[in-house]
């Protein structure tokens, strides 16, 4: 993978780690400005390469605060994190992440076709325009989540089904090998429910790694091969006959 000529922060591509997992997070706390107490506390999580792993939990557990800290997007107040063994940010072009849809103001005046091309910016840094190679990208990730027909449509027309698929779009056309997803199935219709889940499926079967925040119990055993479990910012056990799946939180061993 190649850096762009000026990348955003002057940050550059670090190879991975040999035989490093995807992510290892060791104890880590994390919290917002203006708070006085972490929202995630004393939390570790182990994803080897290729998995696809589920952040359980009800609202204000944590999910959230976790994957904006592996994303770069929250400072880590105290533990470690490393992503193919290296730091935070060391190499982000190879974290994709997507946000709640709540946290995207839908008013703003860009197409879908727009939008999912701002998920390539991370390889073209301040200067360098879209070019053939990243429409393609584009082109393809659309048509795979059904988005080509609304490509000339403002962002505020879609529906809340509509608005996921293009946001799991702009995540995807970065061509991360860690997604980082925030509910991507949260209040979104049965077909695009099933659209979104082949195509995890099928990035899956590349080799990608994912980390899922879900409330949907059902689907754990069928779609996922671990789990981690937390509330109130903390890791908890699973009830008994929950989904556990391999080991992926403290009984997991560190590896970074």
């Amino acid at each position: 993978m190649r850096d762009p000529s000026l990348p955003y922060g002057h940050r550059r591509h670090t190879d991975a780690v040999p035989g490093a997992p995807a992510l290892a997070a060791r104890s880590v706390s994390a919290g917002y400005a203006g708070t006085p107490g972490p929202a995630l506390t004393d939390v570790s999580l182990r994803v080897p390469a290729g998995a696809r792993v589920a952040l359980v939990g009800p609202n204000g557990s944590g999910k959230s605060t976790l994957l904006k800290a592996v994303a770069g997007l929250l400072p880590v107040r105290s533990g470690e994190i490393r992503i193919y063994g290296n730091p935070v940010g060391a190499c982000h072009h190879r974290v994709a992440y997507l946000p709640q849809r709540g946290e995207v103001d839908w008013r703003f005046p860009i197409s879908v076709r727009r939008l999912v091309t701002t998920g390539r910016y991370v390889h073209l840094g301040w200067l360098k325009r879209p070019g053939r190679k990243d429409r393609e990208v584009v082109s393809r990730v659309m048509e795979d989540l059904g988005l080509t027909p609304l490509a000339e449509r403002q962002i505020g027309q879609l529906s809340g089904g509509q608005q996921q698929r293009a946001l799991l779009a702009r995540a995807l056309v970065q061509d991360g090998d860690l997604l980082l997803l925030d509910e991507p199935l949260n209040a979104v219709d049965a077909g695009t429910r099933e659209t979104i889940s082949k195509v995890l499926s099928e990035l899956q079967r590349r080799g990608k790694t994912m980390v899922v925040a879900t409330h949907d119990l059902a689907i754990l055993a069928s779609e996922f091969d671990g789990a981690l479990y937390l509330r109130e910012g903390r890791e908890v056990e699973p009830e008994p006959g929950a989904f556990a799946g391999l080991p992926v939180g403290r009984g997991a061993a560190w590896v970074g």
